[in-house]
């Protein structure tokens, strides 16, 4: 009997006295804390899917309702029972996040792919002919039992990126930055409720692969009620599974599933490249997720070209208080079709107020010497990775003090201990990169680097263009320059 994602337990969980498989509704038991699955993207796949379970089946439309509705596992079986005609992973009729087109019986030459293609970090098929998976995998996964199949299906169709002629990517683009706030409250149910958007309970009907059309060369626009069932349940790609036994052992694709344009994801922060332009997703980058990505993510940015993730906004206008709750922030960072790194990351929830405030000025202050820094450093280590290996090592050492000094009370002299850590920071990099075999080198060449870090104490003591800007954005008055 094929797997049914709302009547069957089939979501492996830790909880406070191990680890069990639950159903859907299970997520409103106390002891639930958090997805078992065995891979990061998984887990965070999971939970946007079970967000949108609950927009689906029982969310709350007034701003109002949100803080009285309690964890119920009794209501939410009832509230997603008339969903499970939607959730059948495999059998003969309609089938969760899959093509109503048999196809994968419909021609005995149609390719049938691996399941490890429904893995982004997987090679494709070029790639495995070409001999070419240096960086990603092929051939991890040669059956999957349908737990896991639906779970990498769902993380597939939510976060596709590129995949060749036809193959679209996800509402959000490839490998999307997914931001969730984790309220203080423990629990597996706490997180999920925090992060459902205000809404009405709505029937399978309209999830794309209950309708007759859920494909098309058209674009996918969305509807002008404001319905998200589609931001959590998109079908950019045209999949069907194949079944041996209780495995799923292959996977068939068709190009060209729903091409999505102008949606907002309520889960993912968005920008602009300038004013008036498309607002785009957020990536992540590859590497450390610091204080320096922090405006417009986990904090408000200034500026009207960023925005941080509806999720997030929403939950600081329902709750009186945002004190103790995080972010979590995850996504895989690609390089068009090529997985680079997969972030996970929590970091603090920053509410409006003096802290933001103070955060952004840090933030702009560090942009400014971490600029200095790499210009000075650029006739030690050229251009290129290496020079920005060293930038980012600025960013890196500084992390702990900013956290420090941002979550201070008493912020007086902030801005002062904050120029003060930079510019420590700063030197020891460029000694770090300098002082090895500095008596050795050419007298022309000592002469430039001597003069490049009396340029960058200049620039500390609000010295120059970048000094007087520096101080301006630390709020650092003249008469202090000299000091």
């Amino acid at each position: 009997m094929p797997l049914n994602l709302i009547s069957d337990a089939w979501i492996p969980v830790s909880c406070t006295t191990g680890r069990r498989i639950i159903c859907p509704d299970q997520i409103a038991e106390p002891d639930v804390l958090f997805p078992d699955w065995p891979r990061a993207d998984l887990n965070i796949a999971c939970l946007e899917l079970l967000i949108g379970l609950v927009y689906l089946a029982d969310p709350v439309e007034e701003v109002e309702d949100w803080a009285g509705r309690h964890p119920d596992p009794d209501r939410l079986r009832a509230a997603l029972a008339p969903l499970a005609p939607a959730f059948n992973l495999g059998g003969e009729g309609l089938r969760f996040l899959q093509d109503h087109e048999r196809f994968e019986a419909a021609n005995a030459k149609t390719e049938v792919n691996s399941p490890d293609m429904l893995f982004i970090d997987s090679a494709g098929g070029n790639t495995a002919r070409n001999n070419a998976d240096l960086m990603v995998r092929r051939g991890r996964y040669p059956r999957l039992d349908p737990a896991l199949a639906a779970m990498a299906l769902y993380t597939l169709q939510s976060q596709a990126p590129a995949g060749g002629a036809g193959n679209r990517t996800s509402m959000r683009g490839g490998g999307p930055m997914v931001t969730l706030v984790e309220p203080p409250e423990r629990g597996l149910w706490p997180l999920v409720w925090a992060n459902v958007p205000l809404g009405r309970p709505q029937g399978p009907e309209v999830l794309p692969w209950m309708r007759k059309k859920p494909c098309g060369d058209g674009l996918t626009y969305p509807p002008e009620d404001g319905n998200l069932a589609e931001a959590f349940f998109g079908m950019p790609r045209r999949l069907r599974l194949i079944f041996e036994g209780d495995q799923v052992t292959g996977v068939v694709q068709k190009p060209y599933g729903a091409n999505y344009a102008g949606w907002e994801h309520p889960l993912t922060p968005h920008y602009r490249a300038k004013e008036g332009a498309e607002l785009l997703s957020q990536h992540p980058r590859a590497g450390a997720f610091g204080y320096r990505n922090w405006l417009g993510i986990n904090a408000a940015s200034a500026s009207d070209l960023r925005r941080q993730a509806a999720a997030l906004t929403g939950y600081a206008d329902r709750t009186c208080s945002t004190e103790g709750a995080q972010v979590i922030v995850a996504g895989w960072a690609m390089d068009n079709m090529k997985p680079r790194d997969f972030t996970l990351s929590r970091q603090p929830l920053i509410p409006d107020g003096e802290a933001l405030d103070r955060i952004r000025q840090m933030i702009a202050a560090t942009e400014i010497c971490a600029l200095a820094l790499r210009n000075a450093l650029k006739p030690l280590a050229g251009g290129g990775t290496a020079l920005e290996a060293l930038r980012e090592e600025f960013f890196l050492r500084t992390q702990g003090p900013f956290e420090r000094l941002a979550g201070r009370a008493d912020h007086d002299d902030t801005p002062a201990r904050w120029l003060a850590e930079m510019q420590r920071a700063a030197l020891d990099i460029f000694d770090d990169a300098a002082m090895p075999g500095l008596p050795s080198r050419p007298v022309h060449e000592v002469e430039k680097i001597l003069r490049e870090r009396s340029l960058l104490i200049a620039m500390f003591r609000g010295q120059g263009k970048s000094g007087t800007k520096l101080f301006g954005e630390l709020g650092i008055e003249t008469k202090a320059r000299a000091a």
